[in-house]
């Protein structure tokens, strides 16, 4: 049950809530939970959100990329977008600030494969990381 509601957290801090999968992580280990367990569930339920994010960032690639293209910061905006996206994603792990990255890849269409290989990988040592300072 406890790994349940890990991976629900974690799944529900990487979208628009504003929870702190890093603190459920942590309070799993504390209550000793094995740490495969607290790495797969967590890991899994935050990957699994950000993909989510990509795809809803996606569908909204012509709305938003209709109304940045109308305006000069709009079209600056999606070529740094463009020309610095995949170096960005490298700043997805950072709580607060990664999420909204993750949509951001979906809307400027970067390659699916290579967001899960960074930003994936990315989550899962934030954990491996995090597991090891406590």
């Amino acid at each position: 049950m406890q790994e349940i509601a890990l991976f629900l957290w974690a799944f529900l801090a990487a979208t628009i809530f504003p929870f702190s999968s890093e603190v459920a992580f942590v309070a799993a280990l504390a209550n000793d939970m094995p740490f495969i367990n607290a790495m797969f569930f967590a890991s899994s339920g935050n990957v699994l959100a950000i993909i989510l994010n990509y795809w809803f960032g996606y569908w909204l690639y012509e709305k938003t990329r209709t109304k940045l293209a109308a305006s000069k910061a709009g079209r600056k905006s999606l070529d740094y977008g463009h020309k610095y996206g995949y170096f960005i994603l490298l700043f997805s792990w950072l709580p607060i600030l990664g999420d909204p990255l993750t949509l951001v890849a979906g809307v400027l269409r970067l390659r699916f494969v290579w967001f899960v290989i960074i930003a994936g990988s990315l989550r899962v040592v934030r954990y491996y990381f995090i597991a090891q300072i406590i």
